[in-house]
C-alpha cells in the first residue's frame, strides 16, 4: 500500500515537476518539447501511425490513442503527412499543445486499401519469422507473433481467423519449450477466435503433456462428435488411450489403444504402429497379462528393425526397459547390445540436436543398464568392463546423472564382490560426482528460472495488447455513441454515468487481472522455492548418513560397515528416485522412514528400540506428502534425544486416521528432552543453524500457502521435559 501511496503522489506531482523542467530547459535554450494529437475532425476518432516531421530535427510518429512528442523550437515548421488526409503544415509560435483536426482526404478508400496490404504483408512477414524460430529462440519467436497482433486492424473482417493462427502458433511454442501449462490456455484462447479440429487435437496432447488427464479425456471426448480425418481420428483414439491410462482405466485405454492401432494398420502408418504397439504392452504388463504383452512388444521392434537406425535403437530400448521390469534379464542384454551397435551407427551418420535430446539413446546409459542387468544376476565380473565403460563415456560427454549412477553401482559391485578397497574408492568419487551433480541442478534451477521469467514476460506484453486493444474499442464505441447524442441535451447526464460506470468497470477488471497475474507469479516463485529446498535437503541427508559410515569404518568394523552400506544404497536410491518429486504417495514415505530407522536402529542398538504403527483403516495409497517430510523429525530425536539417554529409550511412530480426509502422525521419543539437549551442545554446534529443521519449517510454510494448510505441526515435551512429542497433521488432496 505503501508503494501505491507514493506512486499516486508521484503521479499527481508529475505535471508540476515536468513544468518546471520545461520552464528551466527554456532558460537554458530555446529547445522545447512539444505535444500534441491528430484527430478526424468529424468523428474526433484519433489516427494512428501519423508521422509528424521537423525538417532536419526529427521524426515521430503518433500512438493509438493520436499522441506524438516532438524536440522543436519556436519558428520550426511542423509537417504532419498521413495516407488517409492532406499533408498539414504549422508553425510553432509557443510550447503550447497542439491538438490538430484533418479533415477526409478524397482519396481515403485508397489510401486505406494500401496501409491494409502493407500490414497484411508484415503480418505474413512476422507470422513466418514466428514459425522459423519456433524450435530455435522461443523469446525471438514469441517477439514476432507480438509484432504479427499489433498489425490485426479493429475492423479486419479476418481479424478473428488471425489471432486464432496467431495464438495456436504462440501455444506452438510454449509447447515446444515444454510449457504445457502455457501451451493449453492460448489453444483455449485460439479456440475461442475460430475453431478448428487440428487445434482441439493440440489442445488435448497439451493437457495430456500437463497430466491434466481428466480434461484431455473431456477434450478428446468432445473431438468424437466432429468430422474428422483418418490421421485425426488416429490422434484422438490415441489420446483417449492416453488419457485412460493416466486415470489408470486400463480396460478403456486397451480398448482405445487397438482402435488406434487399426486405422495406422489400414493406412500403412509404420511410426504410430510402432508407438501404439509399445503402448498397448505397457498397459498389458500393468494389468500382469506379461505374455500377451510380449507379443505386442516383439511386433513392435521387428516392424522397428525393418525402419532406420534410429527408430530400431529407441524401440529395443523401449523392450529392454520392458523385460527389465519383468526381469526377463538375458533378453534385455541382449537388446540393449543390439541397441548400442545401432546407436554407434547414429552417431558416425548423423550428429542432429534431436539425436542428442534422446536420452535412452546414448551408449552409456545402455552400458549402465547392461550392467545393472548383470549385477541383478549376481554376474559382477561381466557387470564391471560395463560401468566402466559407462563411465568413461558418461565424463567425456558431461553426462553427471549417468556418471553418477555409473558409479554409485560399481562401488556396490566392488562391495558384493568383497573388494571393499576398491568399493570405496569409488564410492569417495561417487561423492565427488555428487558434488558437482549438486552445482549443476542449482545452475539448472536458475536457467529455468530465468527462462520461465522471460517467458512471462512476453506472455504478459500479449497479454497487454489485447487488454489496449480492448479498451481502444471501448474507448471509440463511447466516442461514436457521444457524437451521435451531442445535440440531444436530455440525455448527456446518462451518458457521463455510463462512461464512468463503464471506465470503472475497465479499471476493476485490470486490476483484477493484475491481482490475478501477481498470484500466478507468487505460484510460480513457490514452485521454484520448493524445488530449491528440496535440492538442498538431499546433500544434507546425504552428509549426515556418510557419518555414520565413516564411524563404522573409523573403528574398524569393516563386516558392519558394509552392511550398513548395503542398507545404506538402498535408502539412497528411493531418496534420489523421489528427489525430483513435489508430491509422492504416503506410502513410499513410510517404506523409506522404516528403513531409516533400521538404519538408525542398527547403529544405536543399546540406546533405543523403535516401533511403527500405521492404522489399517488409512488408505495410505490415497494420501499425498511432501518427500523427506517426516525424516528429519525422526533424525532429532535420535540424534539430539535418545543418543544422550543413560537407559535404553523407545521411538514410537504412530499414523492414525481422524477424519476421512486428514490423518495425523506423531512421533515421540522418551529421550533427554529438547531442553537438556540444547544444554548438551557445544559452541561450535549452537552457532551452526540446523539446515535439516530449516528446510522443513520453510518447506511447510510454502506448502501450506500454495495447498491451503494441508501440513499442521505441533511439538511439545512430554512431563517434566523427558522426551518429545511431533505431532503432524496431513489433509487429503480434495
Amino acid at each position: 500500500m505503501k508503494k501505491v501511496s507514493l506512486l499516486i503522489v508521484f503521479v499527481l506531482l508529475m505535471p508540476i515537476l515536468v513544468l518546471g523542467q520545461e520552464n528551466a530547459r527554456m532558460r537554458r535554450s530555446e529547445s522545447m518539447s512539444i505535444k500534441g494529437s491528430v484527430k478526424e475532425k468529424s468523428t474526433r476518432k484519433p489516427i494512428k501511425d501519423v508521422e509528424v516531421t521537423i525538417s532536419g530535427k526529427g521524426i515521430v510518429t503518433t500512438d493509438v490513442f493520436g499522441n506524438f512528442k516532438i524536440e522543436a523550437q519556436i519558428g520550426d515548421e511542423l509537417v504532419i503527412t498521413h495516407d488517409s488526409f492532406t499533408t498539414v503544415r504549422y508553425i510553432i509560435k509557443d510550447g503550447q499543445r497542439i491538438d490538430i483536426e484533418v479533415k477526409d482526404n478524397p482519396n481515403t478508400f485508397r489510401s486505406k486499401s494500401i496501409t491494409k496490404q502493407k500490414q497484411e504483408s508484415i503480418y505474413q512477414e512476422n507470422l513466418r519469422a514466428a514459425k522459423t524460430t519456433l524450435k530455435k529462440d522461443a523469446s525471438k519467436s514469441i517477439e514476432y507473433i507480438t509484432n504479427a497482433l499489433e498489425t490485426i486492424r479493429d475492423d479486419d473482417p479476418l481479424s478473428d481467423n488471425k489471432k486464432a493462427e496467431l495464438f495456436e502458433t504462440l501455444a506452438d511454442i510454449y509447447r515446444h519449450w515444454q510449457q504445457p501449462d502455457l501451451a493449453e490456455s492460448n489453444y483455449a484462447t485460439s479456440l475461442k477466435n475460430k475453431y478448428s479440429t487440428e487445434v482441439k487435437v493440440k489442445l488435448g496432447k497439451a493437457q495430456l503433456e500437463s497430466k491434466n488427464y481428466q480434461s484431455a479425456l473431456q477434450t478428446f471426448s468432445q473431438l468424437q462428435k466432429s468430422r474428422v480425418n483418418s490421421n485425426q481420428e488416429l490422434a484422438i483414439y490415441e489420446g483417449l488411450g492416453d488419457s485412460y491410462k493416466g486415470l489408470r482405466n486400463y480396460t478403456k485405454a486397451i480398448e482405445n489403444y487397438n482402435k488406434a492401432l487399426s486405422i495406422s494398420q489400414k493406412n500403412n502408418l509404420d511410426d504410430a504402429v510402432i508407438l501404439l504397439n509399445s503402448k498397448l504392452a505397457e498397459v498389458l504388463r500393468q494389468q500382469g497379462k506379461i505374455t500377451v504383452a510380449e507379443g505386442y512388444l516383439d511386433n513392435s521392434v521387428q516392424l522397428a528393425q525393418q525402419k532406420d537406425k534410429k527408430t530400431s535403437a529407441r524401440q529395443r530400448t523401449v523392450a529392454a526397459d520392458f523385460y527389465n521390469k519383468s526381469n526377463s534379464y538375458d533378453k534385455e542384454i541382449q537388446l540393449r547390445k543390439e541397441a548400442i551397435e545401432d546407436i554407434e551407427n547414429i552417431e558416425e551418420i548423423i550428429d542432429t540436436p534431436a539425436a542428442q535430446q534422446d536420452n535412452s539413446l546414448t551408449t552409456q546409459v545402455q552400458n549402465y543398464k547392461i550392467a545393472n542387468a548383470f549385477a541383478a544376476q549376481q554376474a559382477y565380473d561381466e557387470a564391471i568392463p560395463y560401468l566402466e565403460e559407462s563411465i568413461k563415456e558418461a565424463e567425456s560427454k558431461n553426462d553427471l546423472i549417468v556418471q553418477k549412477d555409473a558409479t554409485r553401482k560399481l562401488g556396490e559391485v566392488y562391495r558384493e564382490k568383497g573388494e571393499l578397497k576398491k568399493a570405496a574408492e569409488a564410492f569417495e568419487e561417487y561423492e565427488v560426482i555428487i558434488d558437482k551433480l549438486y552445482i549443476q541442478k542449482d545452475q539448472e534451477i536458475s536457467q529455468a528460472a530465468r527462462f520461465s521469467r522471460e517467458l512471462t514476460q512476453k506472455a504478459n506484453r500479449i497479454a497487454t495488447l489485447e487488454k489496449d486493444r480492448e479498451l481502444n474499442e471501448a474507448k471509440y464505441e463511447l466516442a461514436f455513441a457521444s457524437q451521435e447524442l451531442v445535440n440531444q441535451q436530455s440525455l448527456r447526464q446518462q451518458i457521463i454515468i455510463y462512461f464512468l460506470i463503464g471506465l470503472t468497470m475497465l479499471l476493476l477488471l485490470a486490476a483484477y487481472l493484475m491481482y490475478r497475474n501477481m498470484k500466478q507469479q507468487r505460484y510460480a516463485n513457490n514452485l521454484l522455492a520448493l524445488k530449491s529446498l528440496r535440492s538442498q535437503m538431499n546433500p544434507h541427508f546425504i552428509f549426515n548418513a556418510l557419518n555414520s559410515v565413516n564411524t563404522f569404518i573409523a573403528t574398524s568394523d569393516e563386516r558392519t560397515a558394509n552392511r550398513y552400506l548395503t542398507d545404506f544404497s538402498l535408502l539412497m536410491r528411493a531418496v534420489l528416485e523421489n528427489s525430483e518429486e513435489d508430491f509422492i504417495p504416503l506410502e513410499k514415505e513410510i517404506e523409506l522412514l522404516r528403513l531409516y530407522v533400521q538404519l538408525e536402529h542398527f547403529r544405536f542398538q543399546d540406546k533405543f528400540e523403535y516401533n511403527v504403527e500405521v492404522d489399517p483403516e488409512i488408505p495410505i495409497n490415497e494420501y499425498m506428502i511432501p518427500p523427506m517430510l517426516l525424516q528429519p523429525y525422526v533424525e532429532n530425536a535420535v540424534w539430539h534425544g535418545l543418543r544422550y539417554k543413560t537407559e535404553k529409550g523407545m521411538l514410537s511412530i504412530r499414523f492414525q486416521k481422524i477424519t476421512n480426509d486428514s490423518i495425523e502422525i506423531t512421533i515421540t521419543d522418551d529421550g533427554i528432552g529438547r531442553k537438556k539437549s540444547k544444554e548438551l551442545k557445544t559452541l561450535n554446534q549452537k552457532l551452526q543453524k540446523s539446515r535439516g529443521m530449516g528446510n522443513i519449517k520453510k518447506r511447510i510454510a510454502i506448502l501450506n500457502t500454495m495447498y491451503k494448510d494441508k501440513v499442521d505441526v505441533f511439538i511439545s515435551d512430554l512431563e517434566e521435559n523427558e522426551g518429545t512429542k511431533v505431532k503432524l497433521t496431513l489433509k487429503k488432496d480434495k
